[in-house]
């Protein structure tokens, strides 16, 4: 195999009803046909989509935004928070009100029983409020925590938490990642396994955590239902995910 594509999911291999298309699974079969290896690369955690690997029989994937990685089926790349930072922020947040979420490869917790700020977030997933267990994070690897804030709000933790990065990816629900840590990261760790050379290396993605890895590989394509902040870095703008943006696109790159 001399190339790579990694998909984003949601927005990019998901349409807007978190539905996989099956123009899309189609293709994804063909490329992998073609003799071109196929990945993805996702802010979630690998038990929010245990069944799109199914579906599309895929065993590699960067997850959490690039700190957790696997290839064929073993894992090759790991890079939890802080807990020392991630207990700072806990305290910090709860005296704000802003409740919080973490989660490792396996499920997710909550420090709060309900609020309507997760409750939205999640459901734009298709997921349900996380249990609450105040202790979760104390006794495991956490990827990726949750911050649960209005627009504006998360200006204080940006500039308080300097070994953390902050990425909206919804209206009331920030990612809070590593420092240095992205989609891009966790691509290099994975073709470093593979021998690839950057160039033969392409990336779908619709939303603002894709950016990076947009463009860190040798072509990156944005899909047509991204915002304009996103497409500014594409190398190719495809169609929409509704539009069969993927089966588009990848046939415009002469990889199908």
């Amino acid at each position: 195999m001399s190339k790579i594509v990694f998909f984003d999911i949601d927005g990019t291999l998901l349409d807007h009803e978190k539905k996989l298309p099956t123009t899309t699974k189609q293709a994804i079969r063909q490329l992998k046909d073609n003799g071109i290896f196929v990945a993805i690369a996702t802010g979630r955690a690998p038990f929010m989509f245990e069944w799109l690997i199914d579906e599309l029989e895929l065993d590699s994937y960067v997850s959490f935004n690039g700190q957790y990685v696997q290839f064929e089926n073993k894992v090759i790349y790991e890079n939890p928070l802080s807990q020392p930072e991630l207990e700072k922020i806990i305290d910090d947040a709860t005296n704000r009100n802003h409740p919080l979420v973490f989660l490792n490869e396996q499920t997710m917790k909550a420090n709060t029983d309900h609020h309507p700020f997760i409750q939205q977030s999640m459901e734009s997933l298709k997921f349900i409020h996380p249990e609450r267990d105040d202790h979760f994070y104390q006794d495991k690897k956490i990827y990726q925590s949750l911050l649960f804030c209005e627009k504006g709000e998360e200006n204080y933790y940006r500039e308080a938490y300097k070994d953390f990065h902050f990425i909206r990816w919804h209206k009331y629900s920030m990612d809070i990642l590593p420092k240095g840590g992205s989609k891009a990261e966790g691509i290099k760790q994975m073709i470093k396994k593979l021998n690839f050379d950057l160039k033969d290396v392409y990336a779908f993605g619709d939303g603002l955590n894709d950016i990076e890895m947009i463009q860190e590989v040798g072509t990156g394509v944005v899909m047509g239902n991204a915002s304009d902040e996103v497409k500014q870095y594409a190398d190719f703008v495809t169609h929409d995910v509704a539009e069969e943006g993927i089966p588009y696109g990848l046939k415009k790159l002469g990889l199908l």
